[in-house]
């Protein structure tokens, strides 16, 4: 088989395919979540801390230290540690995880098996007459 079919072959397998279209979904997803966390949940834990912008969380390593902002920094070219950042990017995480925890939850519920679907089916009449003749030639 020639390198060309084999990776066709490899690239046409279902897990592949899956893979490729999480990875578009999660990426899209990706964009909503950062949204959420700097459009609608940070400012609202930055008003009930009196105000404060997270992503202006930093501290100067290298430079002037008396810049009020990231982007003021940035711009003098300063070297900054910038953990009000991580912190949105761990929120961000943590929405993920909870959001993909609950997915799948819900799918473990629907492809969970009844406990009726595990109980075995009584055998047929063609298996329980079976077992009679094959005890009774145990018997013999």
């Amino acid at each position: 088989m020639s390198l060309i079919a084999e990776f066709k072959k490899f690239t046409m397998r279902g897990n592949v395919v899956d893979l490729a279209v999480g990875v578009i979904i999660g990426a899209s997803f990706t964009g909503i979540v950062n949204s959420l966390v700097n459009d609608i949940v940070m400012p609202p834990i930055g008003l009930a801390l009196g105000g404060v912008d997270f992503s202006n969380f930093f501290v100067v390593l290298k430079g002037d230290p008396g810049l009020d902002t990231l982007a003021a920094a940035k711009a003098a070219k300063a070297v900054t540690l910038n953990y009000g950042l991580f912190i949105n990017a761990v929120i961000n995480f943590l929405i993920v995880a909870f959001a993909i925890f609950m997915l799948l939850r819900q799918l473990n519920k629907l492809v969970a098996p009844t406990p009726e679907a595990e109980a075995a089916p009584p055998p047929s009449e063609e298996v329980l007459l079976l077992r009679e003749i094959r005890d009774g030639l145990k018997s013999r």
